[in-house]
């Protein structure tokens, strides 16, 4: 199912201008119904031994409506970044995995360049980054992008922190706090809102991969949930503490998840076109380099400079500002 995301060019920061609701409201909504059924199908048959359910991820109705609703979320003046490219590729996962080098299928990680199966709140804190600004030491990782067997590096990652969900309340992530967004287990295009994919210059976007003609490239949009229950910086399913605002831009959140963070959004452009793309994922409780671009997931553990993620909180989504890398104010 392909549907319109109508980008309409970009911002002094790059970023793209408010997206159109029209054509694709209707497109996301009309996913509903049967991405939720599908995907706790996909689920249940995915449950058994050496599944990997554990990395599963299927929301309820409503929180899937609050998703879709928040994907149309207009962003101009509340939002502050970080560029954050590559430090490299590898089979771990420290929040679905932690401790099993190895253990996970194929995944390319942005920020701390100490990352690996065995990272802690501790550990990343000591680490160096790859973000600009360096106040962010965050590990952040997505399966790895493949062009015909060849693993491809990414050649942008942008990180927005946005003020989407009760913008005037936003409180800065707790440091640890471990997300995990997208399904990985999808089975069909329906079960993944999260996976977004479409060629730079194009306004069109799809679950899966499109074919990007010569001039364009690929890139996709990942959105986190902008709602924290206010206690726990993990869960058994690395989900249920956090919730996505319900009633769109400017909604609020859920009793369940008081707490109003920003929207973790991720920017990722590739210099690829064409056909022969697949991500690395789990098929059959195997690792394999040959999942459709509808199992595109991505993982965040904050290890944010606590006082540079409060002052860019405060200064920026609070106030209603985009902010630049240095976390001052560009425009209004």
């Amino acid at each position: 199912m392909r549907f319109t995301r109508g980008r309409g060019g970009a911002d002094p920061t790059g970023h793209p201008l408010p997206r159109r609701a029209g054509a694709l409201a209707v497109a996301l909504l009309t996913l509903v119904a049967g991405a939720v059924l599908a995907g706790r199908d996909a689920v249940d048959a995915q449950a058994a031994p050496g599944g990997h359910a554990d990395h599963a991820y299927v929301l309820s109705p409503e929180q899937e409506r609050a998703a879709l609703e928040l994907q149309l979320a207009p962003v101009r003046g509340s939002e502050f970044r970080a560029d954050c490219p590559s430090k490299g590729r590898s089979n771990d996962d420290p929040i679905v995995r932690p401790g099993q080098p190895g253990a996970s299928h194929m995944h390319e990680f942005f920020g701390n360049t100490t990352t690996n199966a065995f990272s802690t709140l501790t550990s990343l804190r000591a680490g160096a980054t790859t973000c600009d600004p360096v106040a962010d030491r965050s590990a952040y990782w997505v399966p790895t992008l493949y062009q015909n067997g060849t693993a491809v590096t990414p050649q942008s990652v942008r990180i927005y922190y946005q003020g989407i969900t009760d913008r005037a309340n936003v409180q800065p992530y707790p440091q640890g706090l471990r997300i995990v967004v997208g399904n990985p287990l999808a089975a069909g295009p329906d079960q993944n809102p999260a996976a977004r994919w479409n060629c730079v210059g194009i306004p069109q976007a799809s679950r899966d991969f499109p074919v990007c003609p010569a001039g364009s490239r690929l890139e996709t949009y990942l959105d986190f949930p902008t709602c924290w229950d206010g206690r726990n910086l993990d869960s058994a399913d690395h989900k249920s503490h956090m919730a996505f605002g319900l009633g769109g831009v400017g909604g609020t959140c859920p009793a369940s998840h008081p707490v109003p963070v920003p929207r973790l959004e991720f920017l990722i452009t590739y210099d690829v076109r064409g056909t022969g793309l697949t991500l690395g994922g789990t098929r059959d409780g195997a690792n394999v380099t040959t999942a459709p671009g509808y199992t595109f997931h991505g993982d965040f553990f904050n290890a944010w400079d606590e006082q540079a993620l409060a002052d860019r909180v405060r200064q920026c989504v609070v106030d209603g500002y985009v902010c630049g890398n240095d976390g001052k104010p560009i425009q209004q």
